[in-house]
């Protein structure tokens, strides 16, 4: 066990300095100094927004877009197949702005997933120069594209992605949700993404933001039109590739409210938890042993040990803060008091791996807003 401890605490170290010194390199989108003398030919964006069944965001977050003070902007809304008045209120909106395009989608064209599918369709309706991809829930301050698009242009990217403040109000899910971004920021390594020369590559929903011949280069979304982590799978696609890729935080610039409620982050990552561990039950095997030995094990050695074991476990609790400070504060606001029920946030997200792995395994397959999705077809790989 205490050779355990050690184990432990070194890795914990480690993660700490790598977590350091990324995080202090990612820029921050409220740290771009704008010229305006720039703007002398502004290039079209286009900004596609894909919408299910989301009549409770997709008025506040199209009238946060409309208000950006960039104005070279086509924006084309694809409902995908919604059963409530998400249609609707699009409709309403188009109304209002002429730069509004619409785009009704009735019926899911076989081999794509939904999302997938009406971003795809959205694409094939844009001019713009520029491409922006973004979810119906996320809200923008208003000089959001504009502060992104001369960082991309100023800095020659291909793709651009903004990681957005989760502003979510209940307190579990306010922990579980803290601590998904934690662990993804560790296991993930985004700020590497910035690097060049690495492999590592990011991609998030919220803010996709490409150039479109590099999109198109890339084969657009119908290369990864049966990925349910199409976001992150976009990313990769542009790394792969050689291209130019910029992760930057905008806690202060973009807005998400990602669940509301600690069910709906479990059922609404369902589709991607096991998808995230490529369907390989082994690796579902080595994320919850893991999970158990890095980060729940040492709250339990605390308790159980004595000795010199606990007291490298207490050293090992206080590297596990500084890195969970280090890289959750960056993700989201006010993060670092989730800290302190920590451990049972592991013990849910524990059970999110595993409940999501048995019901993709016994359903065959994942239930992604409404249309069920095999599993057979989740792992083909084009």
């Amino acid at each position: 066990m205490l050779f355990l401890a050690i184990i432990t605490c070194f890795f914990w170290f480690v993660v700490l300095v790598d977590a350091t010194i990324g995080m202090r390199r990612l820029e921050k989108l409220e740290d771009v100094k704008m010229d305006h003398y720039f703007w002398n030919d502004p290039p079209l964006v286009s900004i596609v927004v894909a919408a299910r069944n989301e009549e409770k965001n997709i008025g506040g977050s199209l009238r946060s877009q409309l208000q950006q003070t960039y104005k070279n902007i086509e924006w084309i809304v694809v409902n995908d197949r919604s059963s409530d008045r998400t249609g609707d209120l699009i409709n309403e909106i188009r109304d209002e702005d002429e730069r509004i395009r619409v785009i009704h989608i009735e019926e899911l064209d076989e081999g794509w997933l939904g999302k997938n599918h009406a971003l795809f369709k959205g694409y094939l309706s844009s001019k713009g120069e520029y491409i922006l991809f973004t979810d119906a829930d996320v809200y923008f301050k208003e000089d959001t594209v504009e502060k992104a698009l001369f960082y991309m242009r100023t800095n020659n990217v291909d793709h651009l992605t903004l990681a957005p403040n989760m502003n979510v109000k209940r307190f579990w899910t306010k922990a579980f949700v803290t601590f998904f971004l934690f662990g993804f920021s560790y296991y993930k390594r985004p700020w590497k993404a910035n690097d060049d020369k690495s492999k590592v590559a990011i991609g998030i929903g919220a803010f996709n933001f490409l150039k479109r011949n590099a999109y198109e280069e890339i084969g657009t979304h119908a290369t990864i039109r049966e990925r349910p982590d199409d976001d992150l799978m976009l990313g990769i696609q542009i790394k792969n590739t050689g291209k130019k890729q910029r992760l930057v935080s905008a806690l202060e610039y973009l807005e998400v409210e990602w669940y509301t409620t600690l069910k709906e982050a479990l059922i609404g990552l369902e589709k991607n938890t096991f998808a995230g561990l490529d369907f390989r039950y082994s690796m579902v095997l080595v994320a919850v042993s893991g999970l158990f030995i890095s980060q729940l094990f040492p709250f339990l050695a605390i308790i159980l040990l004595e000795g010199p074991t606990r007291i490298w476990y207490i050293f090992s609790i206080l590297l596990l803060y500084l890195v969970y400070k280090q890289t959750a504060n960056m993700m989201s606001k006010n993060a670092l008091r989730y800290f302190f029920v920590f451990p049972i946030s592991t013990m849910l997200f524990i059970y999110c791996i595993i409940r999501a792995t048995l019901l993709t395994t016994i359903r065959g397959g994942i239930v992604w807003r409404g249309t069920f999705y095999s599993l057979k077809q989740l792992r083909k790989r084009d």
